[in-house]
């Protein structure tokens, strides 16, 4: 699945389309193409995010994708939140690495967001792969995995025991700021299409590309540094490009008319495939 060798644009684009995303990359005006919408931290515009209700909202909202970050508790449990700290999702404070999961648990991870939000918990990995697979696609980031070791076995275990090391679809997908971290991953999960994330300008030379494209099938860059010239160099590279964070109308507009393959929002309500 991975690029081990970089081969032509045309065809390795046409071999990554399915014949229904075929289907819908035709450019005419007004009809249908397929860009996935990937609910940022769940529909994190209208919930909590990394709680259950942001999740959920997602998947009503009709999301493709929900992103979660994958963190890791002192006592060696998986659990989803953004900051390496619980201080600004929580009532609580710390690094997530020195709390014991009973500690990240007993927080109130939702009246931040509104009251109506009260009590909400931070999930572990466990709990969203066997709420959410089969439902919803779900991108995986390991968040500052440097502060983890050994996480990625960890999570390549859990996909493992349900089978979804071997995802159809694209339905699982891995990313991280890490690089390293996504190399080995890459050697534990061969099958999961695995992504980079940066917002790095050094990062979209196309030295720099050719060496993502050899274990990377996505090139995830922040939406201030995507061009159409960076669109079709990744693609042909035989890579896919989803965009982030996309907090704005004409931010999901923008990144519509670069034809970026999947869009990662905390408003899934802004992501039109119509063009």
């Amino acid at each position: 699945m991975k690029k081990a060798i970089v081969i032509g644009a045309g065809l390795v684009f046409s071999l990554l389309l399915s014949p229904f995303q075929q289907a819908f990359a035709a450019e005419t005006t007004g009809e249908l193409r397929k860009v996935d919408n990937v609910a940022h931290r769940g529909a994190a515009g209208y919930a909590p995010e990394t709680t259950i209700a942001a999740f959920d909202k997602g998947v009503e909202m009709k999301a493709d994708y929900i992103e979660i970050d994958v963190q890791r508790s002192m006592d060696g449990e998986l659990v989803i939140i953004h900051d390496t700290t619980v201080d600004r999702t929580t009532d609580g404070t710390g690094s997530v690495k020195d709390l014991a999961f009973g500690q990240i648990r007993s927080l109130d991870a939702g009246s931040w967001k509104g009251e109506e939000f009260k009590g909400e918990k931070i999930p572990t990995f466990d709990e969203i792969l066997d709420r959410y697979h089969g439902k919803v696609g779900i991108l995986i980031e390991l968040k500052a995995p440097e502060l983890y070791p050994g996480i990625e076995a960890q999570v390549a275990k859990k996909l493992k025991e349900r089978n979804l090391d071997k995802p159809q679809n694209e339905k699982i997908i891995i990313q991280s700021f890490n690089f390293e971290s996504m190399k080995k991953t890459n050697s534990l999960l061969p099958k999961v299409p695995i992504g980079v994330l940066t917002s790095n300008r050094a990062h979209i030379t196309e030295q720099a590309l050719k060496e993502f494209a050899t274990y990377a099938d996505y090139f995830n860059p922040s939406y201030g540094i995507v061009s159409k010239e960076l669109v079709d160099q990744v693609h042909s590279l035989g890579m896919k490009i989803q965009s982030w964070t996309v907090r704005s109308q004409e931010a999901a507009d923008f990144l519509l008319e670069m034809n970026v393959d999947g869009i990662i929002t905390d408003y899934p309500d802004y992501v039109d495939p119509r063009k």
